[in-house]
C-alpha cells in the first residue's frame, strides 16, 4: 500500500525501521487497549509485514507525516481472522499524533485500499470496549457498530462498513 496527502504518508515499513515500530508500542498509553506482547513478539509481527509486502496484498504499513517525515504509527489490512470473507483494519497512532484527525484520514486510506481489492466485501474493525477514541473515528469513517465479539478472554467492540 502506498498513500499521500498533505499530512501523512502510508508506505510499507523499511527493515531498518523496527526501532520506530517498536518504539511505538513501549508508551504504556499507546498500548493500554492492545492485547499484550512481548518485545520478541512485535519483532516477529514486524518481520511478518515484512514479508508479507512480497506475498499478499495485506500487511502492516509504516504512517509518516508528510511535511517531517516523523514516524506518526502503523496501519493494517488483513483477513479477518474470526471472518475470512471480510477484512478487517486496524491502526495504532503515537500519542503525540492523536485527536488531529489523522486516525480518520487513515481509516479512509485504508477502506479505499481494502474495497480497490476486494469491492464487495465488508470491512470491519475492532477495538477495546472501552477505547471510546477509536470507536468515534470508525463511526466519524461511516462504520456501524454492531454486536460485541467474543475472544478468548476478552469482547471487542465490533464494527463494520458495508458495502452497498
Amino acid at each position: 500500500m502506498k498513500y499521500k496527502n498533505d499530512t501523512i504518508i502510508i508506505r510499507e515499513f523499511t527493515p531498518e525501521e523496527f526501532p520506530l515500530f517498536s518504539t511505538l508500542f513501549e508508551n504504556e498509553n499507546v498500548t493500554r487497549y492492545l492485547p499484550y506482547k512481548t518485545p520478541e513478539e512485535y519483532r516477529e509481527m514486524f518481520d511478518k509485514a515484512l514479508a508479507d509486502y512480497q506475498e499478499s496484498p495485506f500487511s502492516r504499513w509504516g504512517i509518516f507525516n508528510t511535511q517531517t517525515d516523523d514516524f506518526v504509527g502503523m496501519c493494517l489490512a488483513r483477513v479477518f481472522l474470526d471472518n475470512p470473507e471480510q477484512v478487517e483494519i486496524g491502526y495504532t497512532l503515537g500519542e503525540n499524533y492523536w485527536g488531529k484527525g489523522l486516525g480518520t484520514e487513515v481509516c479512509k486510506a485504508l477502506v479505499d485500499y481494502c474495497y480497490s481489492l476486494h469491492p464487495k466485501k465488508d470491512i470491519v474493525a475492532v477495538t477495546d470496549l472501552d477505547n471510546i477514541g477509536s470507536q468515534k473515528v470508525l463511526l466519524k469513517s461511516g462504520f456501524n457498530r454492531i454486536e460485541n465479539l467474543a475472544r478468548e478472554d476478552r469482547e471487542l467492540a465490533y464494527f463494520i462498513l458495508q458495502k452497498e
